[in-house]
């Protein structure tokens, strides 16, 4: 165990990027010989899911509440609703000769290492068995078939990721951004699910049992092909249904017959980073500790949430590419972004454990705040930790008016704040530009074990869902930033030194304001494509 922090604490301290230097990663792009972005698995029996399953009219405000929405039926058609509102593809983008896919769920890079998966029985439409969620076709490649067996519907999703995605770009540091990732495509889900009026609930299982039932640990099945890491696995529960009592799908496997070969995503790698296959293996999750439960919705009043169709929110989100370095931001929009990222709230119940991550907030031109630094606590514990580490001399007292459930605490006032953000953020113009920014802490040492560092991470994820989808709300839009200087930020706070042992570090940013958009980049459906797909066993039922 100690072993295993110590190669967390090296990897995390090694991947940083430095006002001096950047983290490892390779020299040079080759954008035409950029990995496929699609797995498939050849030889795979595909499903179509339909994509004229129209979604619930939800208001963005009520998803939180599941007692105003209807629980769908499991069947082939809400799983398919399911997976479209979370990894399907969003749109088609074009510029000249170019033409690439963005999709529901965030990705840094948007590279996409993140792999969805659906094991079920019962479930009406579906064949029982392990299937590979393909979003180009929006399909399920059966990669096993179990024994017939009566049951009652069940159905859990996974995620795994590939984590040569993110490396052929970003080098070491891609093992971060493949858990942040994971921690997008979790709220996300989660998301979906409450549209459907499900509940998410996470399974607690080790790595090697997870990569067990998906097939991901099947040497044969990938050869040469860059292989899975199992990330999380939740059940899909209709409420008021609750499984909580039943077992996990482990024993369904123990007669399965498996079926298809991996695609090889990049033929010609010029890299190879071993840090990354250290750290997966340092991080696996050694046994099922049970998850603690959470509820989904705070019970104090909230703050004039927006009420938009929470579809429609959901399939609009994009990532800012440029921001109008002139707007501005209300209070009414800033409060209730805030109050989203209290931890009793949708879609933290998915969150792989108790919150540890907390958010610094630059209010940079919101109307109603001085611009500068304010702090957003998430746990009792973490107000305790924050308040032990940070310098006396900062302010550390109640904002005002502080709606209930964003107990925002002022730090410190920057009225130039603009070239401190740009800076932060790897000199990008999306920090300067944008009316607000976050900068999420996790509560690092001790860490009790090392799959610690993978729950910090996908919890940072998860928040950044939570704030792409509420900028989208207050219309405005958001973007990830994984370039940033750690220690940079950490120096500006005051935390104290040296970084390697520090007990909080800062682990994911995030921006929001007004999009520009860029007229050179067209836009078309995201699923035109299937009229002309040749494949045989294609057919909407």
């Amino acid at each position: 165990m100690a072993e295993a922090l110590d190669v967390v604490m090296a990897y995390h301290e090694r991947s940083k990027h430095r006002l001096d230097r950047y983290a490892a990663g390779p020299d040079t792009l080759d954008w035409d010989a950029q990995p496929d972005p699609f797995r498939r698995y050849a030889g795979a029996p595909l499903t179509a899911l339909p994509l004229d399953t129209p979604a619930p009219t939800v208001a963005w405000c009520d998803l939180g509440s599941p007692d105003r929405i209807a629980a769908h039926p499991l069947g082939l058609r809400s799983i398919g609703l399911l997976f479209e509102l979370s990894l399907a593809l969003a749109a088609w983008k074009t510029q000249g000769p170019d033409r690439w896919a963005v999709r529901i769920n965030p990705s840094s890079g948007n590279l996409h290492p993140t792999e969805g998966w659906l094991v079920c029985r019962g479930v009406s439409g579906l064949s029982d068995g392990v299937h590979h969620y393909a979003p180009h076709e929006h399909a399920l490649e059966q990669r096993a078939a179990f024994a017939p067996e009566a049951t009652p519907a069940r159905a859990f999703v996974a995620l795994s990721s590939i984590a040569w995605r993110e490396a052929w770009k970003y080098g070491e540091r891609a093992f971060r951004y493949c858990q942040l990732d994971a921690g997008h495509a979790t709220g996300a889900l989660r998301y979906a699910a409450a549209l459907l009026g499900w509940r998410l609930r996470p399974v607690a299982c080790d790595s090697a049992a997870l990569a067990q039932l998906l097939g991901l640990d099947r040497d044969a099945d990938f050869g040469p092909a860059e292989r899975e890491e199992p990330d999380a696995l939740f059940e899909l529960l209709p409420a008021p249904a609750n499984h909580a009592e039943h077992t996990a799908p482990w024993s369904w496997t123990a007669q399965a017959t498996w079926q298809g070969q991996a695609n090889r995503l990049d033929r010609h790698p010029m890299y190879r980073w071993l840090v990354i296959d250290d750290v997966t293996r340092a991080t696996q999750r050694l046994n099922a500790a049970p998850i603690a439960a959470s509820p989904s919705r705070i019970t104090t009043p909230t703050y004039r949430r927006p009420n938009a169709d929470a579809a429609t929110l959901i399939r609009q989100r994009r990532s800012a590419q440029r921001f109008d370095p002139r707007a501005r931001a209300t209070l009414d929009q800033f409060w209730p972004l805030l109050q989203a990222l209290h931890p009793d709230r949708l879609p933290f119940d998915a969150a792989p454990g108790p919150a540890r991550v907390h958010v610094l907030v630059f209010a940079h031109r919101v109307d109603g705040l001085a611009p500068g630094a304010y702090l957003l606590p998430r746990s009792d514990t973490g107000l305790a930790l924050l308040r032990q580490q940070l310098p006396e001399a900062l302010d550390m007292t109640p904002v005002p008016d502080a709606p209930a459930g964003a107990p925002l605490l002022h730090l410190a006032d920057n009225p130039a704040l603009a070239g401190t953000l740009r800076t932060l953020n790897c000199h990008q113009a999306l920090g300067s530009d944008a009316v607000m920014a976050f900068a999420l802490l996790a509560e690092f040492q001790p860490l009790a074990e090392g799959v610690n560092y993978r729950d910090r991470l996908q919890e940072a994820g998860l928040i950044g869902q939570v704030l792409y989808l509420e900028a989208e709300a207050a219309g405005l839009r958001g973007t990830g930033i994984g370039c940033f200087f750690d220690d940079g930020l950490h120096q500006l706070l005051g935390l104290p030194e040296p970084a390697a042992s520090a007990a909080l570090q800062s682990v994911y940013h995030f921006t929001i304001g007004a999009p520009l958009g860029d007229d050179r980049i067209g836009t078309a459906a995201p699923y035109a494509h299937l009229a002309q797909l040749a494949d045989p066993h294609r057919s909407l039922p």
